[in-house]
């Protein structure tokens, strides 16, 4: 997880140096909503292809999935200041890691707190669908901070559902396809606990 976020701001910070690709991807909609589209279709395949393929394959889905997150997130260079992408970086990494670390060692049974996560997580989707045709700021800030705490309950969770699958797994390949699962699992918990954050703490640039 740790290696695909380092590739995706790799790729992010690649974007923004280069006037004529930010043109490329952010001139012409049909491109950005492209990408946008190829993400959630690799999201949606990783699981079932990657119990196709070998362990090396899904790696290189997984990286070149977190390549192409990279493009599309290179957005918030735009709009954010560098001083407070760093920040909210440095403590969206805090917190995630200490609720990894609970997730991990505690003995609780997470399993309604996962279910009332789900099923907070398909309001948020909801939320923001509606919320572009009404453009409503007191319903952004609503979905922005009930997102908050969804990603936070699902990444403690997640956490206490892989490690438990983790267990049951013989070593081999089918654990590092598990393990590749979980890293895109988590790894979107954390670009989305650290892009709701962003939009709480983020300064933006002006105009």
């Amino acid at each position: 997880m740790s290696v695909g976020l380092g590739i995706t701001g790799l790729v992010a910070l690649l974007m923004v140096s280069s006037p004529a690709a930010l043109a490329l991807v952010f001139g012409n909609k049909l491109v950005f909503y492209g990408l946008l589209i190829a993400e959630l279709l690799v999201v949606v395949a990783f699981a079932p292809v990657a119990a196709r393929v070998s362990a090396s394959a899904a790696a290189l889905m997984f990286f070149a999935y977190a390549a192409l997150s990279g493009v599309t997130f290179s957005a918030i260079f735009l709009l954010y200041t560098a001083g407070s992408i760093g920040s909210t970086f440095v403590v969206t990494g805090g917190m995630f890691a200490g609720l990894s670390v609970y997730g991990a060692v505690t003995k609780r049974d997470l399993t309604s707190l996962g279910s009332f996560c789900i099923m907070g997580l398909w309001g948020l989707i909801l939320g923001s669908i509606v919320n572009i045709f009404l453009g409503s700021p007191m319903l952004y800030w609503l979905t922005t901070f009930a997102g908050v705490i969804v990603f936070t309950g699902l990444t403690v969770y997640d956490t206490a559902k892989l490690k438990a699958l983790g267990s049951q797994v013989e070593a081999g390949e089918a654990q590092t396809k598990l393990a590749l699962q979980g890293a895109l699992i988590l790894y979107l918990d954390f670009i989305n606990l650290f892009l709701l954050l962003l939009r709480i703490f983020g300064n933006r640039r002006r105009a």
